[in-house]
């Protein structure tokens, strides 16, 4: 099926501002309450919010076979599980009915006062409900960093990373939308020469720049995926921050990994951008050291897409500081290898569940993408624009993941994924 949608050509008789992460290209999707204080699974064009529930009561998507529901839910689970073609006419009639060339909307003044939002006077919620959270490590240089620091030059990678995804099941529940603030954990920690922790707040609290994909239904239990199926069950990406408290972390990831120095919180962006609208932006994935074995093997090349990432920090005074620019091309692990391998076993994976791409650095200082790297363990602190410094966040810190493609045609962007540290709130003195 055609995704006319993502006609460059296409403009909205909406208005969208040159530059905007949301152009008529983009139909993202989303959740969110009304001013009237009604859910609805909607998406957006320029600054305005479009009520997808009021959209189809009023006939707009006449010919596409939707329950009379679908968009009257507080996730985006049942749209994403009902398939790509769904996805695709979906998209294609928004992008149709709000045409400039296209009066039926436009002229129906009542039905816009139901449909159609101003962006700043909604409230977007977590857009899925999110079963399964995945976090895999597949940025070569962000696992050759964390490698060198902890382990030196010569044992930086592990023996299996060029050959396998790595990654670790998450906590599904802490996963929060942007714009929830973020509470410092409390935790054991191992201060510095000592051989017994402690036990208080985190003070190396830091972010992890990433991206994460959703899928939809992708297979029964018992049963894998084949890798040239792999991209036909994701919906589409969200920005990702993935908060880690490296010295709770340090103390307690061996011998089983992860555990409360990651799942406190993680924070997606609102609107989950649809693999079809990033379709142009598609190209080639790190040429891989080590060929893989047959069942991670891709055929084409180009499964990378070309998303500038950019970190910043808003300090309580209002002073933004750029902290990295990085680019999802520099994945070395692609998502259809991810999704493969996460099946191999015959684990089941099921609409709405979520997978984190790791954190994403670069070749240069500039692009990599947690403080642990940019200030490379707190051995070389960073001088803010207030003149402060920062070795990992302090509390009233406002950390924003920003991200976007971009050709010379259009611009398809993920807009904002926000948190601000709030001080600890566990009283340990009792």
């Amino acid at each position: 099926m055609q995704i006319t949608a993502n006609d460059p050509s296409r403009k909205s008789w909406l208005n969208v501002e040159k530059g905007c992460d949301f152009p008529i290209q983009n139909i993202p999707f989303g959740v969110f309450i009304t001013k009237d204080d009604i859910i609805t699974i909607g998406t957006r064009i320029g600054e305005y919010a479009i009520d997808l529930g009021a959209f189809h009561q009023l006939g707009y998507f006449d010919g596409i076979p939707l329950t009379d529901d679908m968009f009257m839910q507080d996730s985006l689970n049942d749209f994403i599980s009902d398939g790509r073609k769904t996805w695709r006419l979906v998209r294609n009639r928004i992008a149709d009915v709000f045409d400039t060339e296209n009066s039926t909307l436009r002229d129906n003044q009542k039905h816009r006062d139901v449909i159609i939002f101003d962006v700043n006077e909604v409230e977007m919620l977590l857009p899925i409900n999110v079963g399964d959270y995945t976090d895999f490590y597949s940025s070569k240089e962000h696992a050759t960093n964390v490698g060198v620091m902890f382990r030196g030059k010569e044992n930086a990678l592990m023996p299996n990373w060029l050959h396998v995804p790595v990654g670790y099941h998450g906590r599904s529940s802490s996963i929060i939308v942007s714009g929830t603030p973020i509470r410092r954990p409390h935790g054991q920690l191992l201060p510095m020469g000592e051989t017994q922790p402690i036990f208080g707040p985190s003070e190396k609290l830091d972010m992890e720049l990433e991206t994460a994909f959703v899928t939809t239904d992708v297979n029964n239990l018992g049963e894998p995926i084949g890798i040239d199926e792999a991209a036909d069950y994701i919906f589409g990406m969200v920005l990702f921050n993935d908060w880690s408290a490296r010295d709770i972390q340090k103390w307690e990831y061996v011998p089983l990994g992860p555990f409360l120095g990651k799942n406190f919180a993680s924070t997606i962006s609102p609107w989950i951008v649809t693999m079809d609208a990033l379709e142009p932006f598609r190209c080639e994935s790190p040429k891989q050291e080590i060929t893989p074995l047959p069942y991670l093997q891709q055929k084409r090349t180009d499964n990378s897409f070309d998303v500038k990432l950019q970190a910043s920090l808003e300090t309580e005074n209002g002073d933004l500081n750029i902290l990295s620019e990085s680019n999802f091309k520099y994945m070395y692990w692609t998502m259809n290898q991810q999704l493969t391998h996460h099946t191999v076993n015959g684990c089941n994976v099921r609409a709405g569940d979520l997978m984190g791409s790791g954190t994403i650095s670069g070749p240069t200082k500039n692009s990599y993408g947690s403080m642990l790297e940019l200030t490379w363990g707190g051995k070389e602190p960073i001088t803010l624009k207030d003149g402060t410094t920062r070795t990992f966040f302090n509390d009233g810190d406002n950390v924003i993941l920003r991200g976007y493609c971009e050709n010379e045609k259009v611009r398809i962007g993920f807009g904002k994924c926000t948190g601000k540290i709030l001080p600890p709130k566990y009283n340990h003195s009792k």
